[in-house]
C-alpha cells in the first residue's frame, strides 16, 4: 500500500474521531465570526459631545452659542464651567469644547484632543454648524451617505479571519501534532516502517489542506448567509490563495514541530511565530497604520500577503493580477520551510 495514502487516511481518521477537535477547527471559526460580525456590525455614527463653556458676562452669547451648535443633529451638546469642561475632555467624557471669545477677533477657541479622532471629527462639526449659523444662506453641498456590500468593516475582517484559520491550522495542526507524536514515542515507531521521511511530512500537509478547505467552505457560507458576503473577484485564483497558504503555513509548522521535545517548547514557538503576525499583518486593523519604516517587513510576511491578496479577490473583484505577489511570498516561505524541516526533522 502506498505508504502516504495510508498516512494521509489515518490523519483523517485520528480526526474526525475526536469531537474537541471538530469544535475547534470548525465550530470555534464560526462562533468567532458571529460574535465578531455582530459587535463590529454597521450602525448609525453616534452623535458627538460638544461642550460649550459657560461665561458668566456674557450669558446670552452662551446660550446662542449653544443653540447654534445644537441645530446640528450630529451634535450633543451642554454648557459647563471652564473646570467642568476641561475634566470632561481630558476623561473622554465629551470630544471637543467651545470657548466663547466675545471680545477677540476670533470670536471662540475650541479645545480637542488631537490624538483621538472622535475629538477632531467633533471640533470639525462644531466649526461648520457655527459657520452654517453665522451664514445661513451659504450654498450647500449635497450629501447622500453610501453603505454597501464591500466597504463595511466586516467585508475587511472576513478575509483576516480566513488567513488566521489557515495560520492557525498549520501550526496548531501540524507543528503540534508532530510534537505530540514525538513526546508519546510514535515517531519512533513511524521510524520502523517502510516509509520515507518526506511522506510522512506530506500527509501532514495534506490531511490539514484538506480540513482546511472543508473550514473555509463553512465560514465562507456562513458569512454569506449571515453578512451577505461573498467572492466578488474570480473563484479560482480564491481557491489558488487559500491552497497556497495553507501548504506555505503547513510547512512553517513542520518546521517548528520538527525537533522540539516538549509541548512547552512547540507552544513558545508557536506563539512567538503567530502573535506577531496577529498584529502586524492585518487581521483586524490595516497594517498600514504601522509606520513606513517596518512596512517591508510586514509585507513580507506570509500572513499580510494572504490577507492582502484575500481581500483583493473577495472585496475588490481581482483576478489572476492579485496572485503574484502572494504567490512570490507564500511559495518563498512555504518552500523554505519544507526543505528546512525535511532536513532537520529527527524522529528521535
Amino acid at each position: 500500500m502506498n505508504p502516504l495514502w495510508q498516512l494521509t487516511l489515518a490523519r483523517f481518521r485520528e480526526f474526525y474521531r475526536e469531537p474537541a477537535a471538530l469544535f475547534w477547527v470548525y465550530g470555534f471559526p464560526l462562533i468567532l465570526a458571529g460574535a465578531l460580525g455582530m459587535a463590529f456590525s454597521e450602525k448609525p455614527v453616534p452623535a458627538a459631545n460638544v461642550d460649550v463653556q459657560d461665561e458668566p458676562c456674557d450669558p446670552a452669547g452662551t446660550e446662542k452659542l449653544r443653540a447654534d451648535l445644537a441645530a446640528d443633529p450630529g451634535l450633543n451638546v451642554a454648557v459647563h464651567d471652564a473646570d467642568v469642561c476641561r475634566k470632561r475632555l481630558r476623561t473622554s467624557k465629551t470630544d471637543a469644547v467651545v470657548v466663547p471669545r466675545p471680545n477677540t477677533h476670533e470670536r471662540y477657541e475650541y479645545l480637542f484632543d488631537a490624538t483621538r479622532s472622535e475629538s477632531v471629527l467633533a471640533r470639525t462639526a462644531a466649526d461648520r454648524a457655527l459657520l452654517r449659523a453665522a451664514n445661513p444662506q451659504a450654498p450647500r453641498a449635497k450629501e447622500s451617505a453610501v453603505t454597501e456590500p464591500g466597504n463595511r468593516y466586516i467585508d475587511f475582517l472576513i478575509p483576516g479571519l480566513l488567513g488566521i484559520n489557515l495560520l492557525g491550522g498549520g501550526l496548531f495542526g501540524v507543528g503540534f501534532a508532530v510534537a505530540d507524536m514525538r513526546i508519546r514515542k510514535l515517531l519512533k515507531r513511524f521510524q520502523a516502517t517502510p516509509m520515507r521521511r518526506s511522506d510522512f511530512m506530506l500527509s501532514l500537509m495534506i490531511s490539514r489542506l484538506v480540513f482546511t478547505l472543508i473550514d473555509i467552505g463553512l465560514l465562507l457560507g456562513f458569512a454569506y448567509f449571515a453578512f451577505k458576503i461573498r467572492v466578488r473577484g474570480d473563484p479560482l485564483v480564491f481557491v489558488a490563495l487559500i491552497a497556497l497558504g495553507g501548504a506555505s503555513f503547513a510547512g512553517l509548522g513542520l518546521l517548528l514541530g520538527s525537533r522540539a521535545r516538549t509541548m512547552e517548547t512547540t507552544a513558545g514557538l508557536v506563539n512567538a511565530v503567530m502573535l506577531p503576525m496577529y498584529v502586524l499583518s492585518g487581521v483586524f486593523f490595516s497594517a498600514a497604520r504601522f509606520p513606513e519604516v517596518a512596512q517591508p517587513f510586514i509585507r513580507a510576511l506570509p500572513l499580510t500577503a494572504l490577507n492582502d491578496g484575500l481581500r483583493a479577490v473577495m472585496n475588490d473583484g481581482a483576478g489572476w493580477e492579485a496572485l503574484p505577489y502572494p504567490l512570490l511570498v507564500l511559495g518563498i516561505w512555504g518552500a523554505v520551510c519544507f526543505a528546512v524541516a525535511l532536513k532537520i526533522f529527527r524522529w528521535r
